[in-house]
C-alpha cells in the first residue's frame, strides 16, 4: 500500500513580484574591476594564476564549481567576463545557484527572508520561479539538454518552444521500441502540457536583466554550465510543475558532461568555491570513473591542480600533513578531506568568494587566447 503523498496542487502559490527580496542585481552586482576587500593568500594566488595560464596555454580545462552564494553575492558579471576571456571552460553549481541566477535575469532581484516566509507558509511557494524553471527543464530534457543548459537556453532565448500534443503522442508510440528514453521524455512533457493547458508554439518569457545571467551567457558562449541538484533541496520542488523524471534526465546529463571534462583534467585546474558538499561529491566519482578509463589506455590523471576556497579557517596544513586523524575536527571538513584524497595538488584557501574571484579576474592576462602553446 503506498504511503500518503503531499498534494502540491493545493498550495496557495503567490506571484513572485509580491515577494520581498534582499538582493537587487543592478544595485548589488560586482564588476570585474570592483575593489578587493581582503587580498587572498599571495603565494596560493600566484601559483593558481600560473597553473591556470599553463592549463589554457596547453588547451587543458579550467573548471569552476561554486555554491549559490557566488551568484547571490553579485559575481555574475565577473564570471561572465572570465568566460568571455577564455579562462573558464566549465562551470558547475547546485540547484540554488540556478534559481538565484534565473531570478536575477527574470526580475532583477532574489533572496527571500527564509525565517519569516517559512513562518507564514510562503517560503519557496512563488508561482513564476517554480513554473518557468520546471517547465524549462521538462522541455530541455525532451530536447536532449542538461539542467543548466535548459534554463540557460530559456533565459538567452527569452522563451520556450512548446510542441504540439499530437506530435508528442505520435512520438511516444513510435519511439517506445527503438528509443524508449525519448518516448518517456515526450510523455512527461505531454503530461505537463495537458495538466497546465499549454498552447503549442512559442511561449515568450521576457528576461529584462538577462545580461547578468551566468547560465544564459554560458549557453551563448557554448561553455558547459552544469547543475547538480539534490531532490527536495530547492524551492522549485514545491511547485506542481515539478517533474522528477525530467529533473533526473537533465541532471544525469549534466553529471556525465561534468565527468567528461574531469576526464581531461590532466594538466588542468579545478576551482571549488564555497561548495561544501556538491563539488567534492561529484568530483570524486567523476575522477574515479575517469581514472578507470585512462588506466585502460595505459594513462593516469596525476597532474591536476585543485584550489578549494571557503570562509572557514583550517587549523590543519593539508599540503604538508596529509589527512588528519579522525579525532581531529579538521577530518570532517568534507571539502578539504575529499579533495586531499584525489591525488594531484590541492591548495586550501580561506577567502571570501568575492575576493578570490575578483583577484583571479584582475590578475589573469586579458585573454587566454593570447597565450602561445608550449612545445
Amino acid at each position: 500500500m503506498p504511503f500518503p503523498q503531499f498534494n502540491r496542487n493545493s498550495l496557495n502559490l503567490k506571484p513572485l513580484c509580491q515577494r520581498k527580496n534582499k538582493v537587487f542585481i543592478e544595485r548589488d552586482h560586482l564588476e570585474p574591476d570592483s575593489p578587493v576587500h581582503q587580498a587572498p593568500d599571495a603565494s596560493i594566488m600566484a601559483e593558481t594564476i600560473e597553473r591556470i595560464c599553463a592549463a589554457r596555454r596547453n588547451h587543458r580545462p579550467v573548471m569552476l564549481a561554486f555554491g549559490a552564494h557566488s551568484i547571490k553575492n553579485g559575481l555574475g558579471p565577473v564570471l561572465i567576463d572570465l568566460m568571455e576571456r577564455g579562462w573558464l571552460t566549465h562551470l558547475a553549481t547546485n540547484g540554488a545557484g540556478i534559481i538565484h541566477d534565473w531570478e536575477f535575469a527574470f526580475q532583477g532581484q532574489s533572496s527571500e527572508d527564509v525565517r519569516a516566509n517559512v513562518y507564514n507558509g510562503e517560503f519557496g511557494t512563488w508561482q513564476e520561479t517554480g513554473y518557468y524553471i520546471n517547465l524549462a527543464i521538462v522541455v530541455g530534457a525532451y530536447e536532449g539538454m542538461g539542467y543548466g543548459e535548459s534554463v540557460g537556453a530559456m533565459i538567452e532565448r527569452e522563451g520556450l518552444l512548446i510542441p504540439d500534443t499530437e506530435v508528442l503522442q505520435l512520438q511516444v508510440v513510435t519511439d517506445i521500441e527503438t528509443n524508449p528514453g525519448q518516448a518517456a521524455a515526450a510523455a512527461d512533457l505531454l503530461q505537463r502540457i495537458r495538466q497546465f493547458d499549454l498552447k503549442p508554439g512559442w511561449l515568450a518569457i521576457p528576461h529584462p536583466t538577462k545580461r547578468y545571467s551566468v547560465q544564459a551567457n554560458a549557453f551563448r558562449l557554448k561553455i558547459p554550465f552544469t547543475s547538480h541538484p539534490m531532490f527536495g533541496h530547492d524551492i522549485i520542488y514545491t511547485h506542481p510543475m515539478n517533474d522528477g523524471a525530467a529533473i533526473g534526465r537533465a541532471a544525469e546529463r549534466d553529471f556525465l558532461t561534468f565527468a567528461e571534462n574531469v576526464r581531461h583534467l590532466e594538466g588542468g585546474v579545478y576551482l571549488s568555491v564555497g561548495s561544501a558538499v556538491m563539488s567534492p561529491m561529484i568530483f570524486e566519482k567523476s575522477l574515479s570513473m575517469s581514472q578507470n578509463l585512462e588506466l585502460q589506455e595505459g594513462r593516469r590523471i596525476t597532474n591536476h591542480y585543485m584550489v578549494i576556497v571557503d570562509l572557514a579557517k583550517s587549523s590543519w596544513d593539508w599540503s604538508k600533513d596529509g589527512e588528519p586523524p579522525m579525532d581531529n575536527p579538521a577530518y570532517y571538513l568534507r571539502y578539504c578531506k575529499t579533495f586531499n584524497r584525489m591525488g594531484g595538488t590541492m591548495r586550501y584557501l580561506c577567502a571570501d568568494n568575492r575576493d578570490f574571484l575578483l583577484t583571479l579576474s584582475q590578475r589573469l592576462p586579458h585573454s587566454a587566447s593570447s597565450l602561445s602553446a608550449t612545445t
